[in-house]
């Protein structure tokens, strides 16, 4: 007897999650969540600081390399992905950040006037998802199930951070997510007294009961069927390589990430025709934009040695490791409690009033990843990375062959436009003056990168080119978009142009990516996409999760 769920979400990342659990929750019928990579539950992903552990080589990690980029030289970049129950929200540095109004208002306006994506429509969304900790106003929610929580420790490092760029005339800001963006001060995270909460543990664990919801990881899906213009079958592989059809009643949710839904899509015929067919796939709907449009938020670093033991350098090896363990399990306290990216800021370094520009994080530490292994000392330290916020440029992902099991060629295309170039470097010279000012400047031995006997527009851009990497963020490869629009993939409720029953709610969806980190809008992405699938089959109640079911860790 063939297996049939009414609803089928592909990917249990931060979006696919949470679409999974209201599904399960209010529609009334089966949901079957497939994600591809292992089980959330794992020490090193609870604790806060374990991204550190596990940046640079991890099973729960799955590393994209991208096509020689002609614009950086011929480098070739990682772009890591959750390959994970939770996705990113179970791998990241779980800053919560949600952009600013006019990101949302600009997607509005692309996708039509009211159509149902300003600020004002996607503020409910995010207040309802979200625990504060801290904050309760019409623009923070207290009773959500995503715990949102000031740090719980804070290195001396970035309280100097947030001392000297004050010193350069920058407002302190409380709240980065409040009225205004601009400013410096402390992030707000996605953890609770010392543990992570991410959308597996938000949004499945109270469901851990629910008979409506199956979730399966290590589950590769291959394609999805389609007949006569609708989704009518998932074809999966298990963890150990058997293959299973899963038919679907309703419809089919694709959450899989900016990098592979798009190659999901293309894999079962949907996408640009003369590509499809050069890799000998029948192409069902001919839809240009499926893999274009893909946008990231470049990050380059600046990093310094310290002139005392200053910082998190060594705390998580030998001694130390076990003290501030001791400390963690027998006061709930200490470094274990922080996320290691506390401090931040936002800043327009050639217009100061107006919008920011660059984000910033300090990190208390010579931070390392593998483009730095070889070339920097690992001693006390700090780095600051230098986001570009709003990116112009725009890159691609197309398919590398018509087998599932391979990765799919990606072109993030970071820095290739030149106003991108700009805003980094005067970024770089904006925060560089920081570590030369107030509190940071008596703690720095020296500047190590970029090189400081040569800081000129040549050097710098030369350095952003050697070390721009990604910050994790890819989006907009499956855009929604108006019907005039040639590279729009989804309408504005989230459904594949040309086919029936399907639909996809993850960071790919985006017309253009908001202004800081990604994690709380794919949460957002998926919460909204599954209203629009209860209000078009008569099932429109939403009904807040009650965050104190301690079932949430039970998965």
């Amino acid at each position: 007897m063939e297996t049939q769920y009414d609803y089928i979400v592909i990917g249990g990342g931060s979006a696919g999650c949470v679409a999974a659990a209201r599904l399960a929750r209010d529609s009334g019928g089966s949901v079957l969540l497939l994600e591809a990579g292992h089980s959330h539950r794992h020490l090193l992903l609870d604790m806060p600081p374990g991204i550190f552990k596990m940046i640079n080589g991890s099973k729960f990690m799955r590393y994209h390399q991208t096509v020689p980029q002609e614009q950086l030289g011929g480098r070739v970049l990682d772009i890591p992905q959750g390959n994970v129950l939770g996705g990113g929200s179970s791998v990241n540095a779980q800053v919560y950040m949600r952009g600013r109004p006019s990101d949302y208002d600009d997607w509005d306006r692309v996708l039509g006037t009211d159509a149902g994506w300003a600020w004002k429509d996607v503020l409910p969304y995010f207040r309802r998802m979200e625990g504060n900790n801290r904050l309760s106003n019409d623009l923070h929610g207290i009773e959500g199930p995503l715990l949102v929580s000031d740090p719980k420790h804070v290195d001396d490092v970035s309280r100097w951070f947030v001392q000297s760029v004050q010193a350069l005339g920058e407002p302190y800001n409380d709240d980065f997510n409040g009225p205004a963006q601009r400013g410096c001060g402390f992030y707000q995270f996605t953890n609770r007294n010392g543990k992570r909460s991410s959308s597996a543990y938000a949004y499945l664990g109270p469901l851990a009961d629910c008979s409506a919801l199956t979730v399966r990881v290590g589950a590769k899906v291959q394609k999805i069927e389609l007949s006569d213009g609708v989704a009518i079958a998932v074809q999966y592989r298990d963890a150990a390589g058997e293959l299973h059809r899963i038919r679907v009643g309703r419809e089919v949710v694709v959450a899989a990430g900016a990098l592979v839904s798009p190659q999901l899509l293309m894999l079962s015929g949907i996408g640009p025709g003369k590509h499809l067919r050069e890799m000998g796939i029948d192409c069902h709907v001919n839809l240009a934009g499926v893999g274009e449009n893909l946008i990231d938020h470049p990050e380059v670093p600046i990093i310094a040695t310290a002139n005392g033991p200053y910082g998190y350098f060594k705390q998580g090896v030998g001694w130390r490791m076990l003290r501030n363990g001791l400390q963690f399990k027998l006061f709930g306290s200490g470094p274990v409690t922080s996320a290691g990216v506390e401090a931040g800021a936002f800043v327009n370094p050639l217009e100061r009033e107006a919008s920011p520009t660059i984000q910033a994080f300090c990190v208390p530490i010579v931070y390392l990843d593998r483009d730095l292994k070889n070339s920097v000392e690992d001693t006390y330290g700090m780095t600051v990375t230098t986001v570009v916020v709003k990116p112009k440029s725009r890159g691609y992902v197309r398919l590398r062959s018509a087998n599932p099991d391979d990765m799919p060629q990606v072109c993030p295309n970071m820095l290739g436009d030149d106003e991108d170039m700009q805003a980094m470097v005067a970024g770089q010279r904006f925060f560089l003056k920081a570590f030369q000012t107030g509190p940071l400047a008596a703690r720095v031995k020296r500047i190590i990168a970029p090189a400081p006997d040569d800081l000129s527009d040549d050097a710098l851009v030369a350095h952003c080119k050697r070390f721009v990497k990604t910050n994790y963020h890819p989006a907009g490869t499956c855009r929604m978009g108006r019907e005039d629009d040639p590279l729009a993939v989804l309408d504005n409720k989230m459904r594949v142009l040309g086919v029936r029953n399907l639909r996809v709610c993850d960071m790919s969806a985006v017309p253009d990516i908001n202004a800081g980190n990604t994690n709380a809008p794919a949460m957002m992405l998926g919460d909204r996409c599954a209203d629009f699938m209860l209000d078009e089959s008569d099932h429109s109640e939403c009904r807040a999760f009650n965050p104190l079911q301690e079932a949430r860790v039970a998965l």
